[in-house]
Parts: C-alpha cells; sequence; structure tokens
C-alpha cells in the first residue's frame, strides 16, 4: 500500500514536473513573441485607396502605399532639414544647361521592377524610356491625370503630344514628346519650356515614377490596383474597404540607411543604423480604420504602431498642458513627436458659379461671417495657427507680419451682403457645401460653418461625401463651396502658387477655375527665380491680387502631434517623406 502511495506521488510529482515544464515553455514562447514579435510595420488609413496609379493618386492616403512600391528619380533625404533632395534611381543630380532648360540624369544600372505577369517570368530593369512613357501617360487624355498639370507647360512638347495623341492608344506608341530624350538605356534628356529651378523636385513626386510600356499595353493603361514598382516592398494583398499587405521585395538592390542627418537626428539617436543595409522590416500592413476610435483601439492594443493624426479635441487626453505626454501613456511606452506640417486649410469657391464665384462681395460677406478663432478652437484645439497668409510659414517667402484683409464682424458682413445684393430679408439661392469626408469632424465642421453664415441670412446646404467621392468632384470641378487644403509637394511657394493658376484647371488642382491675367503674368516670373530679395517682392503682390480676389478663405495651418508605440524605431515624421517605412525597425 505504501509502495502504491509512494508510486502515486511520483507519479503526481512528475505531472507536476511535466506541467510545469510545459507552462514554463509556453511562458518563454510568448516571451520569445514578445520580443522577436513579427517583423512587420501596422500602419492605419483614414480613408479609402482611391488608386495605385501613380500618374492618378494624389492624396495622402493613397500616397502612403504608393510611395512604399514605387520610386521615381529623386527623393528627399530622410534625416535633414531643410528638406535635402538626394538620388533615387538617378545616379546623381540633374547635369543642367542651356540656361537651366535642359536637364540630363543618368539612370542607375540593374534597377529591377517586382515580378509582374506583363513581364511574362523575365526579369525586366529600368530603362530610362519607362520615364518617357509615364510622361506620355500623364499627358495622354484617357489617363485623366491629375499629374499632367505639375508638368504642362514646363516640358517642351508635352501639351502637343497630348493633342496629336488625342484617344487613341496606337498614337500614343507612334508619336513622342518634343522635349524628352533617351539616347540610350541610361540616359534621359528634359527640355523645358523655360527655365524652372523647382523641376529637380517635380521629379521626386510619384507621378514621375517609370512605366514600362510593355505593361502599358499589358493593362490597357489601367494602373488603378497593379504593382509596377521597384521600391523595397511589394503588393502581397489588398482587400478594398479593408487592408493593404505589401511584402519585402526580396530582389531589392542595396541600399542603406543615411549615415548624416540634422541636429534634431543626432540628438534622437536616429543615426545608430547608419550605414546598415535597408529595409529593415519584412513588410508593411495598412488597415483602413476610418473613425479615430477604432485607431486608437488599434494603436494601444499594439495592433497598429502609430498614429499620426491626433483630433485636436483628443489632444488634451493625451498630452499634460506643459506640452509633455501624459504619464499613463509613458508607462506604456509610447512615445510623442510634434512635427511641423506642411499642410494647411481655407474655404474655397468656385469662381466659375454663378452664385459664389461671379460675386466677390457675396464671398467677402462668407469671409467677415464666420467666426475662425472659435473654429480653430473646437476643430484644432488652439493647436492649428491662424492663417494669416496664402502662404504657409514652412517655406521662403511666408511673411508673419501679413495681415489677412478680413476679420469676424457680423455688421461688415451684412454690409457685403447688402452691396451683393442681398440681406437677411432677400437672401442669396442656397449655397452646397461639400464635405471632404463622411466622419464626425467633417460634418461638425460643415454644420459649424452652416450656423454662422445663417446669423447673416445665407443658407447652406451640406453634402457629405466620402473621401474619394470629394476627390472625384474636385478633379471634374463639380464643387461650389468647400473646405479646401493642401499639403505642399515640395518647399517652394511655387507650389502654392500652381494650384491657382489657369493652366491647371481640372483634372489639375485649381477646382477653384481662379484665372486672374496679373496673377499669371507675375506667377510666370517667379517660377523663374531662385530665393532671392526680387522674388519676394513679387510674391508679395502676388498675395494682394489673390486677397483681393478672394477664391480661399484663409482659416489655419496644422501641426502634426504624432504618438508611436516603443517598437517602432528610427521613426521621424515628415510630410515630405513618404517612403519613410524602408528606414523604420520594428523592435520588441
Amino acid at each position: 500500500m505504501k509502495n502504491f502511495i509512494k508510486i502515486k506521488l511520483n507519479l503526481f510529482l512528475i505531472s507536476i514536473s511535466i506541467c510545469s515544464l510545459s507552462l514554463l515553455t509556453l511562458l518563454t514562447s510568448c516571451n520569445l513573441f514578445k520580443k522577436n514579435g513579427p517583423n512587420i510595420a501596422h500602419i492605419p488609413l483614414e480613408s479609402n485607396i482611391s488608386s495605385l496609379d501613380p500618374a492618378n493618386a494624389y492624396d495622402l492616403v493613397s500616397g502612403n502605399v504608393i510611395y512604399q512600391i514605387y520610386e521615381t528619380l529623386y527623393e528627399y533625404h530622410y534625416l535633414k532639414r531643410p528638406y535635402t533632395l538626394q538620388p533615387l534611381l538617378a545616379e546623381a543630380l540633374p547635369l543642367i544647361d542651356n540656361q537651366g532648360k535642359k536637364y540630363t540624369i543618368k539612370i542607375k544600372k540593374n534597377i529591377l521592377y517586382h515580378d509582374n505577369p506583363c513581364f511574362k517570368g523575365q526579369k525586366r530593369f529600368v530603362k530610362a524610356q519607362d520615364f518617357a512613357t509615364e510622361f506620355k501617360r500623364l499627358a495622354f487624355a484617357p489617363t485623366n491625370s491629375n499629374g499632367m498639370w505639375s508638368f504642362n507647360g514646363v516640358i517642351k512638347g508635352l501639351k502637343e503630344f497630348r493633342d496629336k495623341a488625342k484617344n487613341d492608344f496606337k498614337l500614343f506608341k507612334k508619336f513622342d514628346i518634343e522635349g524628352i530624350k533617351t539616347p540610350d538605356d541610361q540616359t534621359l534628356v528634359i527640355e523645358l519650356t523655360a527655365a524652372l529651378p523647382q523641376f529637380t523636385y517635380l521629379l521626386a513626386m510619384s507621378h514621375a515614377a517609370p512605366i514600362p510600356l510593355e505593361a502599358f499595353d499589358c493593362y490597357k493603361n489601367d494602373f488603378s490596383d497593379q504593382d509596377l514598382g521597384t521600391g523595397p516592398f511589394t503588393m502581397k494583398e489588398w482587400i478594398k474597404e479593408k487592408s493593404v499587405k505589401l511584402e519585402r521585395f526580396k530582389n531589392y538592390r542595396d541600399d542603406f540607411y543615411p549615415n548624416t542627418g540634422d541636429r534634431w537626428a543626432h540628438d534622437h539617436d536616429l543615426l545608430k543604423d547608419a550605414g546598415k543595409k535597408i529595409p529593415f522590416i519584412d513588410g508593411i500592413e495598412f488597415y483602413l480604420l476610418k473613425d479615430f476610435q477604432s485607431r486608437w483601439d488599434y494603436f494601444v492594443e499594439k495592433k497598429v504602431d502609430l498614429i499620426d493624426s491626433i483630433p485636436k479635441n483628443k489632444i488634451n487626453d493625451y498630452i499634460t498642458p506643459s506640452g509633455d505626454l501624459n504619464p499613463e501613456l509613458v508607462r506604456k511606452n509610447i512615445n510623442f513627436e510634434i512635427s511641423p506640417s506642411l499642410i494647411y486649410w481655407w474655404l474655397a469657391f468656385n469662381m466659375r458659379d454663378s452664385i459664389v464665384g461671379k460675386n466677390k462681395n457675396l464671398r467677402f460677406a462668407i469671409a467677415y461671417a464666420i467666426d475662425f478663432d472659435k473654429f480653430i478652437k473646437l476643430f484644432t484645439h488652439n493647436i492649428g495657427q491662424k492663417a494669416n497668409s496664402i502662404y504657409p510659414p514652412s517655406i521662403p517667402g511666408y511673411d508673419p507680419r501679413k495681415q489677412l484683409n478680413f476679420t469676424y464682424n457680423i455688421d461688415t458682413a451684412k454690409k457685403y451682403l447688402k452691396l451683393a445684393g442681398f440681406s437677411e430679408t432677400k437672401p442669396p439661392p442656397t449655397i452646397i457645401f461639400d464635405t471632404r469626408g463622411n466622419d464626425t469632424r467633417n460634418v461638425l465642421q460643415a454644420e459649424f460653418i452652416k450656423s454662422e453664415l445663417k446669423k447673416v441670412g445665407i443658407d447652406i446646404k451640406i453634402t457629405l461625401n466620402s473621401f474619394p467621392e470629394f476627390l472625384e468632384k474636385a478633379r471634374k470641378g463639380k464643387l461650389q463651396f468647400w473646405q479646401g487644403g493642401w499639403s505642399l509637394d515640395f518647399p517652394d511657394t511655387v507650389n502654392v502658387l500652381q494650384l491657382l493658376s489657369s493652366k491647371n484647371f481640372p483634372p489639375g488642382p485649381n477646382n477653384y477655375y481662379y484665372d486672374n491675367k496679373k496673377f499669371e503674368e507675375l506667377y510666370a516670373q517667379v517660377s523663374k527665380m531662385e530665393n532671392e530679395q526680387q522674388k519676394f517682392n513679387l510674391l508679395r503682390e502676388i498675395e494682394d491680387i489673390v486677397l483681393n480676389d478672394l477664391p480661399w478663405i484663409m482659416t489655419f495651418y496644422d501641426r502634426k502631434y504624432v504618438l508611436y508605440n516603443y517598437q517602432l524605431k528610427n521613426y521621424r515624421h515628415s510630410d515630405l517623406v513618404y517612403n519613410y517605412l524602408k528606414y523604420v525597425k520594428i523592435a520588441y
């Protein structure tokens, strides 16, 4: 009996030991998983992707994905401020001659495209001709590219090619652009109609990513859901309205983390991986999370690695009055960064509209009727900087002493309404205000504007749009009154003025249909100038013209409050370095 009990006891102890060992193994495995978790970056998207075609996509959401897949001739240095261009697919910065009108660019050898059925199992390397094909796509009418405006009137013969090719795919292949030559596979020569000091900036935009001619044929010029890139990541899966998964391109060429940077980069230890091969991560997963609460839940559960757009009314939940991160978030190993932004906002009018576009006094009545201080307090939590200029503070040419020619004043608004031919008892026709999205914030902003204008007898009808719907209306010039906004493509005032040039009517960005001959004359002059006092003088004159015409009612300049989890390393927010994910690491 004793022996039996002893045997039972030994078996029991053995069982406990086995269970303990199993539990220890399980815990160790869990700890190993936490320490060496999946080497994938998880990034939230606030709205649907409009397209993956670099010739068409021109919104920040689509750009988040596109710039990880596609590459351009040049890119912005990840760690240097002010922003500095460096070669990406080009061997070096362009050789510029003929008084600034001729650019000769050498293309790197052995740049491999991602695998694609249109290559029929063969390796395909980038050729100079691929850039010529993409410029032709921008000009080709069926592409309906909103990138055409960037190069229209800039590259010699671009418009003439558009006119000759018409809608015919055969003519697309028959004709070339006069100002683009490819003397060999590694040499691209671009001739401009006039000197444009900002032209190299344009070559860093996704619109200038190369596309092979055989792919143009294969997909009939429709790249809205295709991957023809050369970048560090390639498409794995796209579940529309839900998620996008990218994986590391296994044949990506040797590229390396930067070994220089500015003082901020040094202070934040962003140079510890200098010289190491990139990308560091194995893939990226983008999740469509339209409302902030969903993004926040994913963030605190570490299902996404960052939140780069905190609603301003939530700032006090996460940031103390002294500007530090909430101690509770610090304990959760969450990092915090305040970043100057290249994004700014205004209220916009369609200048061809028979109601708001043809009546300047009505536009001024609207400008005086809205309390923008209250708007900024409610919708930016006083984080946004009230706009005092059509130029943002982040670029040369901005003058902090500039004052707008309107302030909140109900009596003045009523005077202008009377000058416009209306009054509270004889109001103008109902004005349609289109939202940029259908989330709560967009709705509340529209309702605020409606309530403000109601005080002076102006009736607003709000039309809700998804962001892609809004973009489509903008591209077709079918908006009347709306909130305009812009994130600079390059750090120069010319990028602002392009939005108002009559050369850039839809599908270009001048969906305001602003057209002023004196503006065009001065714009043509400043676009050829380097940053100098004469240019700044002309910029002030241009600004006075725009503010007098009032196609825009300026509201505020943005700032970014970014939170990111401890496992995301090497992260630095930027409004211009869109391909930043090749530099980050995931380290648990």
